[in-house]
């Protein structure tokens, strides 16, 4: 299988871009600005989306979670598209002293891990932050998990929120 004039990609390259691909078929239009979705939190910014990408690294490791994964849209469509479109990235955190807690508390909750962050370039040129809030994500594991499950959402939402603030602060 190839995607472009080279013989092959290797396959961990081939694999980010067909993620990217199936990021870009799923993505609200470019411009999404603030999502307003039952569970979903959404920080506006005056900030660009380079800088903001920059800034959610800085604030991640201030806040001790780890960059589990990184998917772009728009660096997809424009390896495998040649097509420029405003930036779109999810980036998955997460920290294996919040995973194995969760793991024992609810099996199946570890689907939900990483928690993700979606960084959208707005049509102003300044970049949004939006994410799941972690108890809305356990929210339905939360019958097996107990009150040990309902106690690391509750932990990760205030991470979660000092992250997103952290990012998108002036």
């Amino acid at each position: 299988m190839t995607f472009s004039n080279r013989p092959s990609l290797p396959f961990k390259s081939g694999f980010l871009a067909i993620a990217a691909i199936v990021l870009l078929s799923l993505a609200a239009p470019a411009s999404a600005e603030m999502i307003k979705a039952e569970g979903w939190k959404s920080h506006a910014s005056k900030h660009g989306y380079k800088t903001l990408v920059k800034r959610l690294d800085a604030a991640a490791k201030a806040n001790k979670m780890g960059v589990v994964t990184r998917a772009s849209a728009t660096v997809g469509a424009k390896m495998v598209l040649k097509k420029d479109i405003p930036g779109n990235m999810v980036v998955g955190l997460y920290h294996p002293r919040f995973a194995v807690p969760m793991l024992e508390a609810s099996i199946p909750a570890g689907i939900e891990a990483p928690i993700r962050i979606y960084l959208t370039e707005n049509s102003d040129g300044t970049a949004t932050l939006s994410y799941k809030m972690p108890s809305f994500v356990f929210a339905p594991y939360m019958a097996e998990g107990g009150d040990k499950l309902k106690s690391i959402a509750s932990e990760l939402d205030a991470i979660f929120e000092a992250i997103a603030t952290a990012t998108t602060s002036p």
